[in-house]
Order: structure tokens, then C-alpha cells, then sequence
């Protein structure tokens, strides 16, 4: 029996997506400064991967992440967020969580602006527990 392989989506400077063998996508945040053209884009691939994947399932690392700056969390609750949720099928994220403790926040901050949309994020401190909460997951 052969096991499946992930395999990247889409790369660039600011992090890389895997499209991950049992069925959900990774997004892994790169540490540093981020320039905005290249968060939307990486970002905007993702919204395209669950499209064409039909998946509903994103593991987001933000391990090394810095904080969101305030026009990539507007964005992201405004946009791309909603267009992910109602246009591309995402319901569901496992958020391995920044070491920055100001990166931890911008993200607790995006999750509560955005509950009314109808899909679920959890936190967590390693990958194993994440992966284990999507596969239980619908």
C-alpha cells in the first residue's frame, strides 16, 4: 500500500501551501516582515485550492508568523474571509498557533470579528492535536 504525499499548492515570500493527502489544506506562515501583494496572493491561492479541492478543511501554522498589520486583518475579515467561507466551502480551521504573543492576539481578534460567518476555528499549540481535530471534523 503506498501512501499519498502532500504536495505544494503555491509558494512565495510570505509562507507555502500543502495540499495535504488526507484531505484539508496546510498554510504555513514564514516569519518576518510581510509585503501585502504577496499575503493576498498567497491568501488568495488558498481560497482557490478549497475550490478546486472541494475541501473544507485549512491547518494554518502561524508558528513563526509576526502579527497581522491592520490592513492584512482588515482584508482578511472584509474579503477574503467571507469569500472563503461563502463562495469556496471553508468551515473549518486549526490554527497552530504564533510564538509571538502579538501575532496570538491579532489572531483572536480576526476569529471574534469574524463568528458570524458560519465556520469554526480551534487553536492549538502543536500539529498532531490540529490534525487530529480536522480529521474528526464533518
Amino acid at each position: 500500500m503506498t501512501i499519498a504525499a502532500r504536495t505544494i499548492y503555491f509558494k512565495n515570500d510570505v509562507g507555502c501551501l500543502w495540499e495535504e493527502p488526507l484531505a484539508y489544506l496546510r498554510l504555513e506562515y514564514y516569519a518576518g516582515s510581510r509585503e501585502e501583494s504577496q499575503f493576498r496572493a498567497l491568501l488568495t491561492h488558498t481560497r482557490q485550492a478549497l475550490q478546486r479541492r472541494g475541501w473544507s478543511k485549512l491547518l494554518i501554522d502561524q508558528q513563526q508568523m509576526s502579527p497581522f498589520t491592520s490592513g492584512e486583518e482588515a482584508w482578511m475579515t472584509t474579503e477574503w474571509l467571507p469569500r472563503a467561507v461563502l463562495e469556496n466551502g471553508y468551515r473549518y480551521g486549526a490554527v497552530v498557533v504564533a510564538h509571538d504573543v502579538f501575532a496570538r492576539l491579532a489572531m483572536t481578534s480576526m476569529v471574534m470579528t469574524s463568528r458570524k460567518l458560519g465556520h469554526t476555528y480551534r487553536s492549538f499549540e502543536h500539529d498532531t492535536e490540529a490534525i487530529n481535530w480536522l480529521a474528526s471534523q464533518g
